[in-house]
This record gives structure tokens, sequence and C-alpha cells, in this order.
């Protein structure tokens, strides 16, 4: 097929992607000069008056995000939750962000295709492994959500180090759900170590038999996800090569306990302590770091133990309290992040060129447990370290490695934001007033502002910018129901309505365990319901003539059920695979019955429809804008601007062709001159 020679609007042209961002609260922010660097886009580029993407379905990560970059549809592109169906059977689920599991071509294979050197930059689920072999095609990760790295080189998980005069000896407890905040205040006895069950690392689990049958085994769980503590005596310093008089000293257990760090606790000139100098042994004169009180210190190199191997990492580290006669102290410690990314990083001298702008990737944080310490002192920090280096990194390879097409993503809003947006309005179970997780918001936005501000020199480099998001996420008015979960099989609603049930041992109670003699069908992931059906399904017993019926009886009841606080229905839609077209699901990667949950008792986001809004100013829709080269300057236009419209509009600006799969129209309206 002869090629159509287009015009180029812009030779240059680069989007800022950032998983979760929020067009309502923005606007609200911008409104109150809160968000200065997104307003000088606005200003100086055209997006709606709401700045609301319409987005596609289901609302999460990888099927929009591959919707951005292909122009289509999950149902076209195959992408449809955060994972997908699993051949093993119903009951399973695989891991989707994998790019082989995105069947429509990339926007940017066209922009390497017509000589342009094209940058992706961890893209979460359709970049890795590269999706041509151009060699103007530079891929930086994208292999999960969170920040470069997080799903193969961080490792161990976050530590609380509690070290007071009162403890024997060192210790180390694994994913610790309580009393993480106050590890030098409790023995070692008083310390209820979790039971191994842990949440996150269900998000990276390849292939996932998840049965979820109440609230400790879903996504509902992150808030409180574990924390690893590790606890120290406080003794007076000896037989160390160099220690100052009046010094204390701690021990701190790395890798799981594996590794001991000596450490002094040291006064200042005031004769207060107030400083901790981490070291490699006693004997070592130099410190790997030195922490003073509040003080953030990041990516400190040292080692780590991972499958029994020493593996060359960094840490983040803030000392949060120090008594001043070092009677006591608490240390927040990272997980540690493996030096070498460079497995995941396209062509691999880009690996160094990094590095050598931008020092080693940091681990981020995601940390919860409705603590003000946690989310703003400890995750927060970890996020701008990460902005920064983030936007050090891919500044570096416009201005000085020829990169001429950028389509990054920064997870910072989504990541942080789950971990505490449900307590935004008080259900009933918030430790702290709702006006306290409304201020967490707000100082996310005030960081991704910062983050757009690293961007604005090149308006006036003559690129075009768009700032674009996948979905975004609400505080729910109301309890969530055990359904739509993205991690596995969602029990609590299918089984009140007498369509899934479980096994039970000896004495009644349920077990983590389908009973597929007696289910009708099951809830699998977000969104999905499969009929568990002869012929088809290993353990069916719907008869395939009987399927029709089935089906209407299930949607009945769905559309029946009333939540039993507010007595309201509780899904907004559910229809057939074949109707679920017109939501852009549908065949054969998606359930025989799609739904969505009815506004006010979604999750966070990827279970509701993508126009659904939530309290505290919060809402489910993507946000866009676009300014710079070929950009009406100070426009707001009334066009719906649709999630598979953004790769047509980057196409158009750059003069490539549109991905073959594209089914989105470029966002004319928007530019300068007619197109």
């Amino acid at each position: 097929m002869k090629k159509p020679k287009r015009p180029v609007i812009s030779e240059k042209v680069l989007v800022l992607g950032i998983d979760g961002l929020d067009p309502r609260l923005m606007k609200k922010y911008v409104d109150e000069g809160k968000m200065p660097n997104a307003k000088k886009y606005i200003d100086r580029g055209s997006c709606r008056e709401d700045l609301v993407l319409l987005g596609g379905h289901p609302t999460v990560t990888p099927p929009m995000w591959a919707t951005l970059a292909t122009g289509c549809y999950a149902n076209v592109h195959c992408v449809t939750g955060f994972d997908i169906s699993s051949p093993k059977g119903l009951d399973w689920i695989r891991y989707s962000l994998d790019s082989t599991s995105c069947k429509a071509e990339h926007v940017w294979n066209c922009f390497a295709e017509a000589g342009k050197k094209t940058l992706v930059w961890h893209w979460p689920g359709c970049s890795w492994p590269p999706t041509s072999d151009s060699p103007n095609l530079h891929v930086v990760d994208g292999t999960s959500p969170g920040s470069v790295g997080m799903s193969f080189a961080q490792f161990e998980g976050e530590m609380i180090l509690g070290a007071d005069t009162k403890i024997q000896e060192a210790s180390f407890f694994k994913n610790v759900s309580e009393n993480a905040v106050t590890p030098c205040s409790i023995t070692g006895m008083d310390i209820p170590d979790a039971d191994g069950y842990n949440i996150l690392e269900l998000t990276g689990a390849r292939e996932n038999h998840n049965i979820i049958v109440d609230k400790t085994r879903g996504s509902q769980a992150t808030p409180d996800a574990p924390v690893n503590i590790a606890q120290s005596p406080i003794k007076d310093a000896t037989d160390w090569a160099k220690a100052p008089a009046g010094a204390k000293e701690i021990t701190m257990l790395l890798s799981g306990g594996l590794i001991r760090r000596p450490c002094l606790v040291l006064k200042n000139e005031k004769g207060v302590y107030d400083s901790v100098a981490v070291y490699k042994s006693k004997k070592e004169v130099q410190p790997l770091a030195v922490l003073d009180l509040g003080k953030f210190v990041d990516r400190i190199e040292d080692e780590g133990i991972r499958d029994d191997k020493r593996v060359d990492v960094v840490r983040n580290m803030k000392l949060l309290e120090l008594a001043p006669d070092a009677s006591n102290l608490r240390i927040y410690i990272s997980a540690a992040m493996d030096k070498d990314i460079k497995k995941c990083v396209h062509p691999a001298q880009m690996y160094d060129w990094i590095v050598e702008s931008a020092g080693y990737a940091a681990p981020t944080s995601m940390l919860g447990q409705q603590s003000k310490e946690l989310i703003n002192d400890i995750m927060l920090n970890s996020w701008y370290v990460n902005a920064d280096w983030q936007a050090k990194a891919i500044t570096d390879l416009i201005d000085n490695h020829g990169i001429e097409a950028v389509f990054s993503h920064f997870h910072c809003i989504d990541l942080q934001e789950h971990m505490f947006i449900r307590y935004m309005s008080d259900k009933g179970y918030n430790k702290l007033p709702p006006e306290d997780y409304q201020k967490f918001m707000e100082d996310l936005y005030v960081l991704t502002d910062w983050y757009f501000g690293k961007f604005l020199k090149y308006l006036d480099q003559g690129w075009s910018v768009l700032i674009v998001s996948d979905h975004a996420q609400v505080c729910s008015k109301h309890d969530f129901l055990l359904m739509g979960d993205i991690l596995g099989i969602s029990v609590g609603l299918m089984e009140e309505l007498g369509l899934t049930r479980l096994k039970r041992d000896e004495k009644g109670n349920r077990l983590p365990e389908i009973d597929w003699e007696n289910t009708l069908a099951i809830a699998q992931r977000e969104t999905n319901i499969y009929v568990n059906l002869k012929g088809r399904d290993a353990h069916g017993i719907v008869d395939p003539k009987d399927k029709y019926e089935v089906e209407e009886e299930i949607m009945t009841r769905l559309y029946g059920y009333r939540h039993p606080k507010t007595g309201k229905r509780v899904i907004a839609l559910a229809v057939r695979n074949k109707d679920a077209v017109h939501f852009g699901l549908g065949g054969p990667e998606s359930g025989d019955i799609v739904y969505f949950m009815a506004e006010g008792y979604q999750w966070d986001h990827a279970d509701s429809l993508s126009t659904s809004w939530g309290e505290a100013d919060t809402s489910v829709s993507p946000a866009f804008i676009a300014a710079g080269k070929g950009i009406k300057e100070n426009f707001k236009t009334d066009r719906v601007i649709r999630q598979i419209d953004v790769a047509a509009t980057v196409a158009a600006l750059g003069g490539v062709r549109f991905p073959r799969n594209c089914e989105g129209a470029p966002v004319y309206q928007i530019f300068e001159e007619e197109f």
C-alpha cells in the first residue's frame, strides 16, 4: 500500500502521561492557584473547559494506556483489564503488562518508522518488550505500574526501624500489619506478624489464583498493606575504628535480617543527639550515609541479598524521630532498588546515559495505614525524588541525545492515592478527619505540577506537548461490595445472589475454593461475569442451549440487588458480550456479561463507567491538555475528546501515519491551521 504523505505540523512531540490524573481535581487546584504550571499549559494551549478526556473501559491502567497508544478500545487491542483471562480456567487470571498481550499497533512505531528518534518511557502494559526492531525506537521499562524498575529491580519491602535502650536484641519482623509507625515502643512478643498473605505481591504475579472471599484478599486491602519492622537496642558505642565521644550504637537489619549495618547515633555541638551515621562495618571510617533528623536521604549505595546473591542496590532513608538523649529513635528504610535496570532499557547503551545524567533509579514508596507520617513524610518524599530523577533523565535524552518524540508515563498520583483516597469522606473507618486526606491529595497535585514545570521550556523550543491520563480515581460515597476486584474472583455479591458457591470445611466454614458443581457463574477481574458453561469450561454445568436465559437471569438478579444500607441499586449497567462493544469491550477477552458498578458504589476505579464521579470533587475521567507548536493558544473546545483520539492527534501533529488499528480521529479543532 502506498503511504500517504502527511503535512508535518510539529517536528517534535512530547506526551506527558500521568496515571490517575483527575481533570475535576486538576481544574479545582488550577482555579485555586495551586497548579501554576498546569495553568501555563492551559493558557498556552487547548483543552475542554472541564479538562475531560472521555475514557474507555475498563478504567484501569493497562487497557487505557494501550488505548492511548493504539487509538483503539480494549475489544480491539485485547488488553481488557489489569489482568487478562488465563487458559488455566475461569478462576485463574494472567498478568497483562506485556506488550505481546496488545494486538494493535502502537503510534510510536509509526514515529520510529518515519525516521523519528522516539522514546517510550515506562508506558505500562504495552511497551515492553519493545514493539519494533527499528533502531529509532528507545524504550525504558513498562513492565508494571509504579516507577521505573519497580516490578523487577525493587525488592525487600519497606521497613521502619525502631531502636530503644529497653530493647535487648536486634530483630526483624516481616509484613507487620499493625504498629508499623511505633516499632520501638513495643517488644517482639507484641508484634503480630502477618500471615504471609501480601496484597502487593498479587499485582506482579504472572498467573494468579485468588478467590476474594473477604476484604483482606483483594484491592480493598491495599491501604493497609503490611510493613516490615526491625528493632535494635541502643548501647554505648564500642570497638569502632573511629567513634566520637558519647556516641551510641544501633544495628540496622537489612535484607530480611541477613545484612547487619552498624550505626552511630551522634551528638551535635550542643550535646543533643540529632543524627545517625550508617556504616558497612565498625572498621570503616567513612559512613555509607549520614541521616540528619527529619531529612530524606535518597539513593544510599549499599548491598542487598536477592535469591541468595549479593546485589548492588540503592535505598532511601529518613530519620523520623530521635530522642535528644538517644533513648529511642525511628528510621524509615525503603525497599532496595537494584542499581542495574539495564535489562529493561533498550538499547542498553541508554542505561549509561540515564545514570550519567540523573543517577540510579530510586525506589518508590507505597505506604498508608492512615498514617500522616507514612503518607506525607515518607511516601510523598520518595515520589519527589522519583519525579526529579525521571525529569532529569528524559530532558537529558531530549537535549543531548536527539530524541524527537517522547511517550512518557508517570505514576505518582495513582499509586499514592490508592493508599488514602477512600478516606476523603468518612464512611466510619477514618482515623483522621477527611480534610487531612483531602490535603494529602492536594499535595500530590502540587508534586505533579512541579513535575510539569520541568518540561515547560519545550513550549519555547518548537515542541508540541500533550498532558493526558488513563483514568482517575474516586472516593466512593458508600461502602464497597465484594464485586469487580481487579485481582481475582469476587465472591461476595455473586454469592449473595446465589450465582457462585464456595466449598466448606467439615465445620461449615467457607473455603477460598469454588464449588463448581453448584456455581452458575463467576465474577472475574473488573467488570466481567463468566457463565460456567459446559464444553467450554472445565467444570461447566450450564448447557450451551440455556446460556441466553442464564445470562438474562444473571442480569435480572444484578439489577434487582439493593445495597443493604441505602436500599438503592449498585449496578449501573449489565450487558451481554455482544452489546459491550458500545463501551469498547466484548469479544473473546471479555466476559459473557460485562457490567459496571453504579456511581457511589464503585471502588476507587476499574469497575465503573468512565464518566463516574465521587465524593470530595473526585472523578474517574482521564484528562487532556495540548499546548505548543501547531496548537491554538488559550482555546477551549466543546468537542468530546475521546481516549482513542489521542494517538491520532499525536500522529497528525508529527506528520506520520496513523496506527493501523486506530479508531480515533485527530482533535483538529485545536490545531492552529485547518487540517
